[in-house]
């Protein structure tokens, strides 16, 4: 469970450089916010496409070396960033490493779901919020890193690069270990959904609220992570490293809530949490953009952990609303949240290049509202293992 929870937290990390750069690409290439967007959507728009896809295949056939492979892609794209001399060769780079990261996913929940015994819950927790985590690190890596060295600071994370490849080569013999265990005792491990009987139509209905609210969790999270710092800049007049500090505030409780989220849908279900971190954030989202100074941190604060207490609950969710498809549904859930992000970062670039910063902000406050269709999500069961008498 940790370590491929440390493996996403790479992952991720190296994820994270590519909206941490956009104070510094806007600086020494002069790009547009628009550009800016377009960047983060060739990222997240090849994660997300490519992610279902994988699932569906490792549902079939599971690779268990496309972990290191896939790490391989995401080496190969942070050196090409790191040098990258044209908008152009930037956006191919991001692209190599999107692939990457879209290989990553599907089969490093996979392996998270091979380790999770009956603690689905923590475990999936535990794999999101290495991945969570590495994304809060984008405001440090900007202000610690990527503003002091400019573009060329991204070959250090090169080295970040070549751990996950060593890490994922060792996670990948222990994956391919489970699998020939599975076939020698011709049983292969199947997940036990808490959610009732249902139809097709259903299934397919709850499904759709469940891509719903993710659709408005990313929406919102992008606007915060890769545009507030903007917002902060030109409202606050603070500086950059100030303004980055206060995105990894939103990131960091972000991460503390994903790992809380699990455990706790395991005890009050898995709609409850949902619900939950639909509710909570609305009324901050909405204040947000108004109070003064001293009132961001506690309120992003605030946003950040219950916006994403109900991050790894959803992959969850519809992992059991069709539990024969681990990969597919893994793939979908959180290729989703990559590629809603990848849209709401061009929607939201080209809202403050035509009209402005304060009011692309007030837009963005009402995007948790979406959510609500969570409401009328299927209830869960709690799961009751028997063991079996001799």
């Amino acid at each position: 469970m940790f370590a491929i929870g440390g493996c996403h937290l790479l992952n991720d990390t190296l994820q994270a450089v590519i909206p941490a750069m956009f104070p510094v690409l806007e600086a020494e290439r002069g790009l547009t916010f628009t550009q800016l967007g377009f960047i983060f959507f060739a990222l997240n728009m090849v994660a997300s496409v490519l992610q279902p896809v994988v699932g569906y295949f490792s549902d079939k056939r599971p690779m268990p070396y496309a972990l290191p492979i896939g790490m391989t892609f995401s080496l190969v794209g942070m050196a090409g960033l790191a040098i990258a001399p044209s908008y152009w060769l930037i956006l191919l780079s991001v692209i190599i490493l999107g692939f990457g990261s879209a290989v990553f996913h599907p089969e490093g929940s996979r392996v998270s779901f091979l380790a999770a015994g009956n603690k689905r819950g923590l475990s999936q927790s535990i794999y999101q919020v290495g991945g969570n985590t590495g994304q809060a690190l984008a405001p440090l890596i900007s202000a610690f890193v990527l503003v002091p060295l400019g573009q060329k600071g991204a070959a250090v994370f090169i080295i970040v690069a070549a751990v996950g490849i060593v890490l994922l080569s060792r996670i990948s013999a222990w994956y391919k270990q489970q699998l020939e265990l599975e076939r020698q005792n011709n049983r292969k491990k199947v997940l036990l959904s808490s959610i009732g009987e249902l139809t097709k139509r259903q299934i397919t209905i709850a499904l759709t609220l469940i891509l719903t609210i993710i659709f408005a969790r990313s929406f919102y999270v992008t606007n915060v992570t890769s545009f507030y710092i903007f917002y902060l800049l030109d409202e606050y007049g603070l500086k950059i490293a100030q303004g980055q500090l206060l995105i990894f505030l939103f990131m960091a409780l972000g991460a503390a809530g994903t790992f809380f989220g699990g455990p706790m849908a395991d005890r009050i279900g898995r709609k409850n949490v949902i619900v939950l971190s639909l509710l909570v954030p609305l009324p901050l989202c909405l204040l947000l953009p108004y109070v003064s100074l001293w009132a961001v941190g506690p309120l992003l604060a605030a946003i950040g952990f219950f916006i994403m207490l109900s991050y790894s609950v959803t992959v969850i969710y519809a992992q059991e609303l069709v539990p024969s498809k681990i990969g597919t549904m893994a793939g979908l859930t959180v290729g989703l949240a990559f590629g809603m992000g990848a849209i709401g970062a061009v929607v939201m670039g080209r809202l403050m290049d035509v009209i402005g910063i304060f009011p692309t902000m007030v837009i963005a406050s009402f995007l948790p509202f979406i959510g609500l269709v969570g409401l009328m999500l299927p209830k869960d069961q709690k799961i009751t293992v028997t063991k079996p008498t001799s």
